[in-house]
């Protein structure tokens, strides 16, 4: 691995040269991170005889291909007003209500019996087969269906009291 001088005058002097060599581009700072992630990545197996030198052109040469792709692709602007889009997000007192749902959902399947919860867990919440099932409990899979229906059952039933 190349030594990497650890101090800030190293480091200055890094950024100021790529910023002289990038015409001030404002994400200086971001280019060399890129550069030293880079550097890193190829000193794992070569030797780096000079870190500054590497971070620079490394640097310019990340910085010309992000000048390319801008120019073939074409700088996008936005010139659109935001505000005219419809906000999506969930109203506050509709996220409450979802919570409430899933506090009484919650309380509902506390009340099944131990067996019977874990089982209609299994199979809705981390999608275990019902043959998986079947051979962690050690029964048949028909077994697991009623397990399932059952719960299913009760739960439908206890909701309708909302």
């Amino acid at each position: 691995m190349t030594d990497i001088p650890l101090d800030r005058a190293f480091w200055i002097d890094v950024i100021k040269r790529v910023s002289r060599r990038t015409g001030g581009y404002a994400d200086t700072e971001d280019l060399v991170q890129s550069a030293f992630v880079r550097m890193q990545t190829y000193s794992a197996t070569r030797k780096v005889e000079n870190p500054a030198a590497f971070l620079v052109r490394t640097a310019v040469n990340i910085r010309l291909d992000g000048y390319r792709r801008e120019k073939l692709l074409g700088k996008r602007q936005f010139t659109e007003n935001f505000e005219d889009y419809e906000n999506k997000a969930p109203l506050q007192d509709e996220v409450m209500a979802v919570r409430a749902r899933l506090d009484r959902v919650k309380s509902g399947i506390e009340q099944l019996p131990q067996r019977t919860r874990e089982i209609f867990l299994m199979h809705r919440l981390d999608n275990v087969r019902y043959s998986e099932i079947a051979r962690h409990y050690g029964i048949s899979e028909s077994a697991v269906e009623k397990h399932v229906a059952r719960a299913t059952a009760f739960l439908m039933k206890w909701a309708k009291g909302w």
